[in-house]
């Protein structure tokens, strides 16, 4: 089975009722559309447990880019802007948590978070997804900005409903949570021609995680319960 999920955004409670749910089995795929890190505290934990998995792939996120950027340096560049940046979107848990681990090991999650792609094209039962965090990589430069390359064009541009998709595929997008597309609660799938999109505001106290099987497409969200809530 093939399953996707996206914006975990540190959320361990969240991540852990979907993986219970879909009963992922080591035959089984899981891509993760980015931006596991920041907003809730636990997303260098969820990043080096993904690290870890033979069966789960892994897309390069805003968020991660914005690590990167901020941490991933030998001196911190002298006005900070990078690092405000971040902890202006939930970067300050993420932070907390790096600086107490040791040179090797923050080495070993920034070679990796280097290492990410930006799209993944998977074929399940003869259908062919594109799976991007915020826009397919064939559109660019196409959006609503300018973007100084590739790199950051896909991991910051929304994709919306009149967006070009690449021809032959469905596409599945993180990034923009759904409400921004779709009035409704809870938060679920936003369902449109060809495309779906997965942000169901994992990283926000109102919304929960999806995931989703794409043999069938089944969604799982998480559950929550009381002790859910309290590890929050």
């Amino acid at each position: 089975m093939i399953y996707v999920t996206a914006d975990i955004h540190g959320n361990a409670a969240r991540f852990e009722s979907v993986l219970r749910q879909t009963g992922l089995r080591d035959e089984d795929t899981l891509y993760i559309l980015g931006d596991v890190v920041d907003r809730y505290p636990d997303g260098i934990r969820i990043l080096r447990r993904i690290m870890k998995m033979k069966n789960a792939r892994m897309l390069l996120g805003n968020h991660e880019l914005m690590m990167l950027k901020a941490a991933d340096t030998e001196k911190i560049e002298k006005d900070g802007r990078f690092m405000r940046h971040w902890y202006r979107n939930g970067g300050e848990v993420t932070y907390n948590y790096l600086k107490y681990l040791r040179c090797e090991q923050k080495r070993e999650i920034f070679d990796f978070v280097r290492s990410l792609p930006l799209n993944f094209d998977v074929e399940v039962n003869g259908r062919r997804f594109k799976l991007v965090h915020g826009s397919p990589v064939e559109n660019y430069p196409f959006g609503h900005r300018e973007y100084s390359s590739l790199t950051e064009y896909a991991v910051w541009e929304r994709w919306k409903p009149d967006y070009p998709i690449p021809d032959g595929y469905t596409l599945i997008f993180g990034h923009t949570p759904t409400p921004n597309l779709q009035e409704g609660e809870p938060w679920r799938m936003w369902t449109g021609e060809r495309a779906y999109g997965i942000d169901c505001g994992c990283g926000y106290s109102e919304g929960r995680l999806l995931c989703l099987r794409l043999d069938d497409m089944k969604e799982f969200y998480s559950e929550e319960t009381f002790s859910d809530a309290e590890s929050e």
